[in-house]
Order: C-alpha cells, then sequence, then structure tokens
C-alpha cells in the first residue's frame, strides 16, 4: 500500500539547512497497524505530513496505492488526501458552527457526493463510532472524547485507504483516551490501515508495529509481538 524509497526532506531556515528526514525507506502493507514514534525534532512529524500529501519529499518516492505521488501538484495531491486519507488530529479540527452530522459529512461534500447521500453516509459512520444520539450536536455540546469519536467518523465517512492520527489521544483524560484507543482497534479489526504517530509509548504498544526515528533517520522497525488490548 505505502512505499517510500530514499525519501529526504530539507527545510532551509535562513542560511542553514535542516535536514528533517534522511534517507528513509519503508513499507507499509495493508491492514497494518504502526505506530511512528520519535523525540521532538526526530522527524516524525515531517514523515506524518509526508505520508498524509500534505507536504513533498524534497528527494526520493512516495508510492500510495501504485500512485508516486512524491511531485504531484497541489490539486493533484488534495484529491489524493481527500479518496485515499483519514486524517485525526490532537486538536479535532471540528468547525464549531457545524452539527456532528454536518462535520463528518464534509469531506464528502469535496467528494461530489449529492447531500441526501452524504447525510445518509455521514450518520451511519457515526452510529458505528456510538454517537448516534449525538449527531445534532455542535463540538462544544459534546465532551473531549465524543469531539474525538466525531473526527474518527469524519475520517472514515470517505471509505479511505490510510487512518492517520496524530497524536489522537493528546488532548484527552487517561480514561477517555482508553475508549479512543479501543476505538481505533476496532476499525483495525475491521481490516483499516492505522497509522499512529505518538511521542507515548504506552500508546504506541497497542500497534502492531512500531518504528522509531532519530535524527531524521529510521532508529528501528519491529513488529510488537504483544499488542496491548485494553477493556
Amino acid at each position: 500500500m505505502i512505499e517510500i524509497r530514499e525519501l529526504s526532506k530539507n527545510y532551509q531556515v535562513g542560511t542553514e539547512t535542516i535536514r528533517a528526514l534522511r534517507s528513509v525507506s519503508l513499507s507499509i502493507n495493508k491492514n497494518e497497524y504502526v505506530a511512528i514514534m520519535g523525540p521532538s525534532g526526530s522527524g516524525k512529524s515531517t514523515l506524518m505530513n509526508i505520508l498524509g500529501c500534505l507536504d513533498t519529499p524534497s528527494n526520493g518516492d512516495y508510492i500510495l496505492n501504485s500512485t508516486n505521488v512524491s511531485q504531484l501538484e497541489d490539486d493533484q495531491l488534495a484529491e489524493i488526501r481527500n479518496k485515499e486519507i483519514g486524517f485525526v488530529f490532537q486538536t479535532f479540527n471540528l468547525l464549531p458552527r457545524y452539527s456532528a452530522l454536518e462535520n463528518v459529512a464534509l469531506p464528502l461534500i469535496y467528494a461530489g457526493s449529492n447531500k441526501v447521500d452524504r447525510l445518509t453516509k455521514a450518520e451511519e459512520v457515526l452510529v458505528n463510532v456510538g454517537l448516534g444520539d449525538r449527531v445534532a450536536h455542535k463540538p462544544n455540546e459534546l465532551s473531549g472524547g465524543q469531539r474525538q469519536r466525531v473526527a474518527v467518523a469524519r475520517a472514515m465517512v470517505n471509505s479511505p485507504s490510510i487512518i492517520l492520527a496524530d497524536e489522537p489521544t493528546g488532548n484527552l483524560d487517561s480514561k477517555t483516551s482508553l475508549d479512543i484507543l479501543n476505538l481505533f482497534n476496532e476499525i483495525h479489526q475491521k481490516g483499516n490501515t492505522i497509522i499512529l504517530v505518538t511521542h507515548e509509548e504506552e500508546i504506541a504498544l497497542q500497534a502492531h508495529r512500531i518504528i522509531r526515528l532519530k535524527d531524521g533517520r529510521i532508529e528501528s522497525d519491529e513488529i510488537n509481538p504483544n499488542p496491548i488490548k485494553y477493556n
């Protein structure tokens, strides 16, 4: 599903060149559950942005579902993002004036679905994440965990190839974090590919594979034989 070959990303800050990623190569298969870890400055955010087609590499190739997206134009990247990738962010990124239903339906507007179809699909996905009784609520009428569930539903509504989650429990308390992690496990068991970006060891240990970055390089890439299961 994903293949990265000798991928590098450089940023120019004044006269200094920052090498955020240095010749990174990796493959991720369909239905894998992968955690990407690393301290601040390790390159994990840069790698996430490239995997999510929010940024392009300076060098190297990124193959997503047999398409080399490394050198695509912005409008082409936007189309790939909307079709192939569902995003879940630490800060939820919900529109405050929109209901849960309207927030979840947003990606379907860009996909060209008519109003009836997109609202029907959005409600179906909200029911699947346990929010069938909250479809008309706005974000400020929901708890943090419920808002993140809305964000997860929005990420899933287009049936994307990949769910890309950036510190998805960072703004949640411990109990609510466990609820969201259980939800990710359920999504993975239904056949979705999940890439989880985190700096927390306990969160990463629920994934089936853990990739650790340091100084823009892959420090280790290991199968996790005993992923944590939360009850």
